[in-house]
């Protein structure tokens, strides 16, 4: 309802706005003819005529043309008249329109209706920092940003569309136009508990799929018997952070100094350069070190394939690929 009251105001302002507008040009215009055909010395042609309608209203007065007879005058002062006051109701409204607009993109209220954007929920430090490597990636992207407990944008700078409210609520996902959005991410509520955040996470997830089934999804889950309800709540990618932090920890305290050498590798690897490519017709039956090689010719980097769903990261160099499977490369 809030939405719909929303768009229904938006749209009455641009009405009175393009209705103003369409008043002065009238009114211009109608004046323009009037002094053409009371002073068609002074002003020999209408375009003249519209000339100085133009200037007196703006009460601008460059004086290369000037009325002479008393009819004339008159006409020129009921022009002022109107000018002042409709000039200045144009430019007012302008100018609030404007300021209504900008407060409703700070604070969250105004409607996105672009496509093919990317819908982010949640507001925290992890959300901040991938917005920035998106646009430092050069991606080109809209970015809409959900969340229902900022007052308003954490950050208009950073060019992302702003939206407040329940992302579980049809309002709020039909307001960030969430039927046309290609991608969505829906990261956990930290300031919940691990299970409620997940659950919050799956009943957001749901109600998305609810207005966009196609919609590809990312969701970030913190206990691990909720895996199995965001796969079934439709969840195309899951993000297990508690699960990266332990093995990241693990490998650290086994290996001195892998936590930087992974950050600085998968920092390396932002902007689309670890893909999952299908293997072509050439390479089945391959062997994956002949594949690897074929690969590597062409300057990416073969670390792992995709098989029935299952991931294998450096795999024996005999394995021997098969139709269906993806190659997880690092391309150049």
């Amino acid at each position: 309802m809030n939405l719909m009251i929303s768009s229904v105001i938006s749209s009455f302002k641009r009405f009175i706005l393009a209705k103003i507008l369409a008043i002065v040009l009238g009114i211009v215009i109608i004046f323009g003819i009037m002094i053409h055909l009371i002073e068609p010395e002074t002003f020999p042609t209408i375009f003249e005529g519209i000339w100085w309608a133009i200037v007196t209203a703006a009460t601008v007065g460059y004086g290369d043309y000037a009325p002479a007879s008393f009819v004339g005058r008159i006409v020129g002062i009921l022009l002022i008249f109107l000018g002042v006051g409709l000039l200045t109701r144009f430019f007012a409204a302008i100018s609030t329109t404007s300021f209504v607009t900008q407060n409703a993109y700070i604070e969250g209220t105004s409607t996105f209706t672009g496509k093919k954007h990317i819908i982010i929920v949640g507001w925290n430090e992890r959300v901040r920092e991938t917005i920035s490597l998106l646009h430092t990636s050069g991606s080109i992207i809209d970015i809409i940003l959900i969340d229902e407990t900022l007052e308003k944008n954490p950050n208009p700078e950073n060019h992302f569309h702003f939206i407040k409210g329940n992302p579980t609520h049809d309002a709020t996902l039909q307001q960030a136009n969430v039927k046309h959005a290609e991608m969505v991410l829906i990261t956990a509520d930290q300031s919940k508990d691990e299970v409620q955040a997940d659950m919050i996470t799956i009943l957001t997830l749901l109600a998305i799929k609810g207005l966009n089934p196609t919609i590809y999804s990312i969701v970030e889950i913190l206990t691990t018997h909720q895996v199995n309800n965001a796969k079934r709540g439709g969840a195309d990618e899951i993000i297990q952070t508690n699960r990266v932090s332990s093995l990241v920890m693990v490998n650290s305290l086994l290996s001195h100094g892998v936590s930087d050498a992974l950050l600085a590798m998968l920092v390396d690897l932002k902007g689309c350069k670890l893909q999952f490519i299908e293997a072509n017709l050439d390479l089945i039956g391959m062997s994956f070190q002949k594949t690897s090689e074929t690969i590597l010719a062409k300057g990416n980097i073969l670390i792992g394939i995709k098989r029935v769903g299952e991931i294998i990261i450096n795999p024996p160099l005999s394995l021997e690929i098969r139709k269906h499977d993806e190659l997880l490369i690092i391309k150049k």
